[in-house]
């Protein structure tokens, strides 16, 4: 020991360069691991397992990011057709997504405070009508995927056909007005046959003036005049019994009335008369909670939509307008009781037939 201790002297005092032994050098490096070892430790704390996590899930879902805008800018530049597809695809699936989430939701709250559906509020009501028709749509693709390797073919079926297999949620700008206007052309076709059962049921009508408002009515409709409310409410009679109350109607009536209301009319009589009596009630309840609710406390989309389910294509309409004529909407069903069901659903034409502003 005393012999390092000179040399490392000397060679301090002097600066030789000649290098220490090789005995002088391993008790050097021990000496200084020793003093490496009886360092004092550092006061920090290591993070915990579950902070490791945490910040491991972090930088996977931040690569995840990352990789994913890579892919899109990738096929926004080489697959511009194929990314408005998927672009579209992936927000109709959050889209679903949400509503579900949003269906439950009300479902558990029907549960929990054992709430009817009449006794929901308009929102409520509308999203969960709206939803059960778009989870019908998509348990028939669902079936067709069945077999094995159908979902590739279920796949060019929807690319084909748009509009009878995909939701609104999965549709492009251009397709929602495209597709709505086609389907209110369909419902349009039935119009003048609905206007001629009316004028063919005149002579069934036994009061005279009953009679009589019927016949001004229908020649209103047909020189292209928009009805008042008032003249519609005189003949809530004749709609709620014979000849055209909901049970007297005949088999060639409802299905007009079905295409009129966008449903299905390849049924049998039976079950054409429960599925508009069932979707009547409901626009019934519907405008019930949203005369409670106030039609100014709608939204633009929200007026636009409720219109059209009506039976006025609102697409190419002002909004103004829309919502005046859904106050007049409002004004004739809240006034009609649930045996004049019938009026409520003929008035899906005759308010809408020869309202201003309505494409030809």
């Amino acid at each position: 020991m005393a012999v390092s201790r000179v040399c490392l002297a000397r060679a301090a005092l002097w600066g030789s360069a000649e290098p220490p032994g090789p005995y002088v050098a391993r008790r050097l490096q021990f000496v200084r691991s020793g003093m490496a070892w009886e360092a004092p430790r550092s006061s920090k704390l290591h993070l915990s397992p579950k902070a490791d996590v945490k910040s491991l899930i972090s930088y996977v879902v931040t690569k995840t990011k990352v990789i994913n805008g890579k892919y899109h800018r990738f096929l926004g530049r080489h697959f511009p057709r194929f990314y408005v597809l998927y672009t579209i695809f992936m927000k109709g699936l959050q889209m679903l997504w949400a509503d579900a989430k949003k269906a439950r939701r009300i479902k558990t709250n029907m549960w929990k405070h054992n709430i009817k559906f009449h006794q929901l509020s308009y929102r409520e009501m509308e999203h969960l009508r709206q939803f059960r028709r778009d989870v019908t749509k998509c348990l028939f693709l669902g079936i067709l995927s069945i077999p094995p390797f159908a979902n590739y073919l279920v796949f060019l079926l929807m690319y084909l056909f748009p509009r009878q297999l995909l939701i609104q949620h999965f549709w492009t700008p251009k397709q929602q007005i495209d597709f709505l206007d086609i389907y209110h052309a369909l419902r349009k076709q039935s119009h003048p046959e609905i206007l001629c059962y009316l004028e063919k049921v005149i002579p069934l009508i036994s009061d005279s003036g009953l009679r009589w408002h019927m016949t001004e009515l229908c020649t209103k409709m047909q020189r292209g005049t928009h009805p008042a409310i008032h003249d519609i409410l005189a003949l809530r009679e004749c709609f709620s019994n014979h000849p055209l109350g909901m049970n007297q109607l005949h088999a060639l009536q409802m299905k007009a009335l079905s295409r009129a209301m966008l449903l299905t009319p390849y049924l049998p009589p039976v079950l054409l008369r429960y599925r508009l009596k069932t979707h009547t009630t409901v626009i019934h309840r519907l405008d019930k909670a949203l005369a409670k609710l106030g039609i100014g406390q709608l939204t633009a989309q929200e007026v636009k939509s409720a219109c059209y389910l009506r039976g006025l294509n609102s697409t190419h309409i002002a909004e103004e307008r829309c919502r005046t004529w859904l106050g007049e909407w409002l004004q004739l069903s809240c006034s009609l009781k649930e045996a004049e069901l019938s009026l409520l659903l003929h008035n899906v034409v005759l308010l809408s037939i020869n309202y201003i502003g309505t494409r030809r």
